[in-house]
């Protein structure tokens, strides 16, 4: 499977342990940045790029590390054809309900409310849930799909 991986300064050190967890497990892949800990970096500068590559290769992921993942996932949703997800804690059925009901591709991470089990657990989680493929849930993505050019 391929997976594309970014963070920002906030992400930077969960992005390195991550990024071995997904390449032990046999995925392909590839780390859009940073390559090294640039504490003034914008997370818009590695989340665009990640979220373009996900959003032009169908069938890809996206794993997107900030300290909140908020503005990670807002950064992501502007690309037409990327469909981001945060999580930052908690119950992991919101992550599973991303991927059956959103056909999500991109996994936004709070770095600084998780800890590195719950991301790869998180991460996990999500590239094995698959989209559900209901007649409901497609039609709702069909339409943010079309508002996507307004």
């Amino acid at each position: 499977m391929k997976i594309f991986i970014a963070s920002d300064h906030a992400g930077f050190e969960l992005k390195k342990i991550l990024l071995e967890f997904l390449r032990s497990g046999g995925h392909e892949v590839h780390d859009l940045g940073p390559v090294m800990l640039e504490p003034k970096d914008d997370y818009p500068d590695f989340i665009i790029p990640l979220a373009e590559k996900v959003a032009e290769e169908p069938g890809s992921f996206g794993v997107a590390i900030g300290g909140s993942g908020e503005g990670e996932a807002m950064a992501a949703n502007r690309v037409v054809g990327a469909r981001a997800a945060e999580y930052y804690g908690g119950d992991l059925a919101v992550v599973k309900v991303s991927r059956e009901h959103n056909d999500a591709n991109v996994l936004s991470l709070g770095a600084r409310f998780l800890n590195e089990e719950q991301a790869k657990e998180a991460i996990k989680l999500f590239i094995e849930t698959p989209f559900s493929g209901d007649e409901r849930h497609v039609r709702r993505i069909r339409k943010l799909d079309e508002s996507e050019g307004d």
